[in-house]
């Protein structure tokens, strides 16, 4: 879908049913499949505040049989949400009303936190992913599958749904921000003159603003990733669990934010490949 200077969507004519949430799901399974030892290594950091090089030392001890443990869960979730994020994000553009007078990023706008909030119902698949990828939980945990009837079977349905506050915290603004950004960002590129271009052009507008954006609702991801390596037990507030966090990494805004530097260059990569794939697809789809 095209977008104009001003980022919100110049809504175009129906396309082949399910076209945005085919593209949207490969765009997010071509950046899983290509970045997850990176993203590995910053959930370690972001739950055990430790420096990088630790942090790959960590994952050094545990072997290469471990090294992809954990992806089936981000895989699913990230195939899934790119699908509702695009699709969704289309449909909704196309179906809310626009009331005479009112300016289309609004509507936009409205449609991408719609989004955003849909995409929270796979919160399961996040909280998965976070104890598989949680060293303490290696001799617990076999499998995604075993995780799932566990987490089920032991502590009801709502454990799967743990740290959800933190995503739908995340999900909308950065909905909202990322498609209302796009469109101002690419047109201020220098124009491209060939596919090549092209593609080069989204790659470095999707990586720039998911980059950017990550840095922004970095402490959020702390903030999940804490709450969901967490296995039974009181359900805590988010502030409450933040106050918890502050008060561990000694107030330290550093603390909170470590790891972020390897999140901001493995963002930079893995929606510059999300973005580029999905506008590649769209294309010639």
């Amino acid at each position: 879908m095209a977008e104009n200077q001003q980022g919100s969507p110049e809504f175009e004519a129906p396309t082949r049913p399910g076209k945005h949430y085919i593209c949207g799901g490969c765009a997010g399974m071509a950046n899983i499949m290509m970045t997850f030892p990176v993203k590995k290594v910053i959930f370690r950091q972001q739950v055990f505040d430790v420096p990088t090089t630790e942090a790959i030392r960590q994952l050094q001890r545990d072997g290469m049989r471990t090294l992809y443990r954990g992806m089936l869960p981000p895989l699913l979730q990230r195939t899934t949400s790119m699908a509702f994020m695009f699709g969704f994000y289309n449909d909704l553009s196309r179906l809310l009303p626009r009331p005479a007078g009112t300016p289309g990023l609004l509507t936009s706008s409205m449609a991408a936190i719609l989004a955003g909030t849909m995409g929270a119902t796979l919160t399961p698949f996040e909280r998965i992913q976070a104890l598989l990828q949680d060293h303490r939980h290696h001799g617990r945990f076999n499998n995604t599958f075993h995780v799932f009837r566990t987490l089920v079977q032991d502590y009801g349905v709502r454990e799967l749904y743990r740290g959800m506050g933190p995503i739908l915290l995340r999900n909308g603004p950065y909905n909202m921000l990322f498609f209302g950004l796009r469109g101002p960002i690419k047109n201020s590129l220098p124009e491209a003159e060939s596919h090549a271009g092209h593609l080069v052009s989204d790659f470095v507008c999707g990586g720039l603003l998911g980059a950017t954006l990550g840095l922004l609702f970095y402490p959020l991801n702390v903030l999940k990733a804490c709450k969901q390596t967490q296995v039974g037990g009181k359900f805590q507030s988010s502030w409450q669990v933040l106050r918890t966090i502050w008060s561990e990494r000694g107030g330290k805004l550093s603390h909170l934010y470590r790891g972020a530097h390897l999140n901001y260059h493995r963002s930079l990569l893995s929606w510059g490949i999300t973005n580029a794939v999905y506008e590649f697809l769209r294309k010639v789809m």
